[in-house]
């Protein structure tokens, strides 16, 4: 971990990040996710680094996730994906820390998360062979 990097404050024992209320309110229930909205958001290459990121790494500062875009295209990208119900937001003070909602997603749709990851990462690994040639 860099130094630049923070640790977010733990959510009280017994819980987890997306236990905490929403920083926002535009993030769907768990019983509202939508397979559709689900796909649709996780569509896009970037969005994909994103949510591989936060499930192997958990809970990130919203800063600390650098991105080969501009602050505000990277904004839309976390937007996106909290409006469709891959991550939940949540605020400390100033600091906004996202998390990936993979219990809901598992719950909802069983099996999605590890096969999109899976295919994800496939799909990277062919990008980077075809780009050297």
């Amino acid at each position: 971990m860099s130094p630049s990097v923070r640790t977010p404050a733990a959510p009280p024992a017994g819980s987890s990040p997306t236990d905490s209320p929403p920083a926002d309110a535009d993030q769907p229930d768990a019983a509202d996710l939508c397979l559709g909205g689900l796909l649709t958001a996780f569509s896009e290459p970037l969005r994909q680094l994103i949510v591989r990121r936060l499930a192997a790494e958990g809970e990130v500062g919203c800063g600390d996730i650098e991105l080969p875009v501009t602050r505000a295209t990277g904004s839309y990208h976390f937007r996106i994906l909290r409006q469709a119900g891959w991550t939940h937001t949540r605020r400390i003070g100033r600091e906004r820390y996202i998390s990936l909602r993979s219990a809901d997603v598992e719950e909802r749709f069983p099996g999605l998360l590890p096969t999109l990851l899976k295919a994800a990462e496939a799909d990277e690994v062919r990008r980077n062979a075809k780009a050297a040639g």
